[in-house]
């Protein structure tokens, strides 16, 4: 059965699985920065941004991506919450003990990618707020936008205190700023000695340590973005506009919250390339404008794709699509090329690469994570981390 032959037996639309294709692109794109240098200076430390090349790579990156990919996986997270509860009720089967069995997965998966991979690692916060997400699963279409509105405009300002606070300390304690300038650069060294000397076990302990003493600032700035993209995405199943690609509200979504998101993006990319690290108050205030613009743009680019969905789709447009349908196992593969290029124990380009080399190699591995999971999905039915998801799952029932 071809992809769109099971789409159709299945009623599901291919818009969802763009979404999650377009998503991987960008997740790829902004990951990468804190892969390949150390975390607290990424692109900032000396070496990465040689030339203007560099600098419009990195702007690029800011102003297209940067929380955008993050916000529409997690959008689509929401989606997929929604979906499973629709397909539990099409089978008449309990949701319940299903949905937690799937968190533990996630969880798990999590903890695998964060000591083998990726240190900044989204899954574990996932769920995390997935089973906060389980609490509005019989919540009106309303109430999920009101909260979700509610809860966004909570990130905005947990970031904009963040930056008030850091420029405070700038202008009027400006030594203890010195000391935590120089406690950012022993993270750094840190860092440099972990990912260009060690090996694989030393390097997993130090992913681990570093994760959960920066759980807490990874949930400040990402943690309530997520869940209010969350709650937009069961919205949106429960409106029916994400199954249909021509609905009325995808043209002003890419005609006008697009141009303002990206306006408000691009600004805020600027500043965060323009300043010199963590400890200035304008690349706070730069995540300031992205986290604002974030929402608008995430809704244009969801428009963009439903043009893009309209219509008899043509193999370039499935190719991609299937490659969506598994985006667990996309996601895991480019942490695991990430970590074989830019370790130790792989082939060692940590801090070594230019931020347009970077880049561009991020690009070629969101390809071809998106592309082998595609391939893969001709022959199989399910990506391989989702087949064992949905065993865990499901307790190998069909």
């Amino acid at each position: 059965m071809t992809y769109l032959e099971e789409s159709q037996a299945a009623g599901r639309e291919i818009f969802p699985d763009l979404a999650r294709a377009w998503a991987l692109f960008g997740i790829a794109l902004v990951n990468v920065g804190v892969l390949s240098w150390p975390m607290m200076s990424s692109y900032h430390a000396a070496g990465a941004t040689v030339s203007s090349i560099d600098e419009a790579a990195w702007f690029g990156v800011n102003a297209l991506f940067l929380m955008k990919s993050y916000s529409l996986f997690s959008f689509m997270f929401g989606v997929g919450f929604a979906y499973q509860m629709q397909s539990a009720e099409r089978r008449g089967v309990g949701f319940a003990g299903r949905y937690w069995r799937r968190i533990v997965g996630l969880l798990a998966f999590g903890a695998l990618n964060i000591a083998c991979f990726f240190i900044g690692d989204i899954l574990v916060i996932y769920a995390v707020l997935g089973s906060i997400l389980f609490l509005f699963r019989n919540a009106s279409q309303k109430t999920l936008i009101v909260w979700g509105c509610i809860i966004y405009a909570i990130q905005i300002l947990l970031v904009s205190a963040i930056a008030l606070m850091m420029y405070l300390g700038v202008t009027f304690a400006p030594e203890e700023m010195v000391a935590v300038t120089e406690e950012f650069a022993v993270a750094d060294a840190k860092a440099l000695e972990i990912f260009g000397s060690t090996g694989f076990a030393e390097t997993a302990a130090y992913r681990v340590s570093e994760y959960l003493s920066g759980f807490p600032f990874m949930i400040l700035f990402q943690g309530f973005g997520a869940f209010a993209f969350f709650l937009f995405g069961l919205a949106a199943v429960r409106s029916g506009i994400i199954a249909r690609a021509s609905a009325p509200i995808w043209k002003p979504a890419r005609r006008f919250a697009l141009p303002v998101g990206l306006l408000l993006s691009s600004a805020g990319g600027w500043l965060l390339v323009d300043s010199h690290g963590m400890t200035d108050p304008r690349m706070l205030l730069g995540l300031v404008l992205v986290t604002i613009g974030s929402p608008f743009s995430t809704f244009g680019y969801l428009g963009v794709i439903a043009k893009w969905a309209e219509g008899t789709p043509g193999p370039v447009t499935v190719f991609f699509a299937r490659g969506g349908t598994s985006s667990l196992t996309a996601y895991l593969m480019q942490g695991l090329i990430f970590s074989l290029l830019f370790t130790a124990y792989g082939f060692g380009y940590f801090a070594s690469l230019t931020a347009a080399q970077t880049i561009g190699v991020a690009f070629l591995t969101a390809l071809f994570s998106v592309a082998f999971v595609s391939l893969w999905r001709v022959k199989f039915q399910r990506g391989p981390m989702e087949a064992i998801l949905r065993n865990w799952t499901y307790l190998g029932a069909r």
